[in-house]
């Protein structure tokens, strides 16, 4: 008798936050690989080496929706995972498209049907951040960062050489996309893991805690915003965790 093939394995598909890029994933996506996890990351329209204009979170989404299809086109389980802003992105892309087995909200905002960023900020008990001094504002609507500002507010334990190259990566994010609500909230059907960092002082811990309340899952990191950079092991750990539930079948 012949033996059903085995599953597709999980693919991981990671969408940064603001200002970044897919750039900042590449030390996350090497470690991957030497766990034989496959994994790819996105430019943002506007962000990266995207040549893109800057669009809003719908533009954002959209595009996140269209490599969720990509990569999930040989009929594997994509594990989706959101830093920062990204979270925003990922709640309203997974809404977009099938494939989705699970949602990771990295140091990430978790915003509900009809709910923004900026509002979902709003709710939560008050918290001193560090970006905030970092933020530059511009005419047209987007921000920037000031780099020193940044560097403490981002990259708090990353090596300070990595943390410069980082800095001169970044790019003006749209104001806009911090104002629009995703059209629903698929963590409440989705699986989901939310990965606090406890040294994050750019989206402080009280804030990811209330959150991350909103998640099936809870991890927790000794890292800053940017464990991508500083905790690499630690999170490759966490998402292969993930990944090897799904892949045996375990509850995601």
């Amino acid at each position: 008798m012949a033996t059903a093939p085995d599953p597709a394995p999980p693919v991981v598909l990671l969408v940064h936050g603001a200002w970044h890029g897919a750039w900042c994933w590449a030390a996350l996506q090497a470690e991957l690989d030497r766990r034989d996890l496959a994994s790819y990351a996105v430019d943002l329209p506007g962000h990266g080496a995207s040549t893109l204009p800057l669009g809003d979170l719908h533009a954002d989404a959209d595009l996140v929706a269209d490599a969720i299809r990509s990569v999930g086109r040989d009929g594997g389980p994509v594990v989706l995972v959101g830093h920062s802003y990204g979270g925003a992105v990922v709640t309203a892309a997974a809404a977009r498209a099938p494939r989705v087995a699970h949602l990771v909200y990295l140091a990430a905002f978790v915003p509900d049907a009809g709910e923004s960023v900026m509002e979902l900020v709003a709710r939560m008990p008050p918290a001193p951040s560090a970006l905030a001094a970092a933020l530059v504002r511009r005419d047209d609507g987007s921000s920037t960062l000031v780099a020193d500002l940044a560097t403490g507010a981002l990259y708090g334990r990353c090596d300070p050489a990595v943390a410069a190259a980082a800095v001169r990566r970044l790019s003006p994010q749209p104001g806009i996309t911090l104002q629009q609500p995703p059209g629903a909230a698929p963590w409440r059907q989705i699986p989901s893991t939310y990965v606090r960092c406890t040294d994050d002082r750019a989206v402080p811990l009280e804030h990811q805690t209330w959150m991350s309340e909103r998640c099936g899952r809870v991890d927790t990191l000794d890292a800053d915003h940017s464990p991508f950079l500083s905790a690499v092991a630690g999170t490759a750990d966490v998402l292969e965790r993930i990944c090897d539930r799904i892949h045996d079948g375990a509850p995601a």
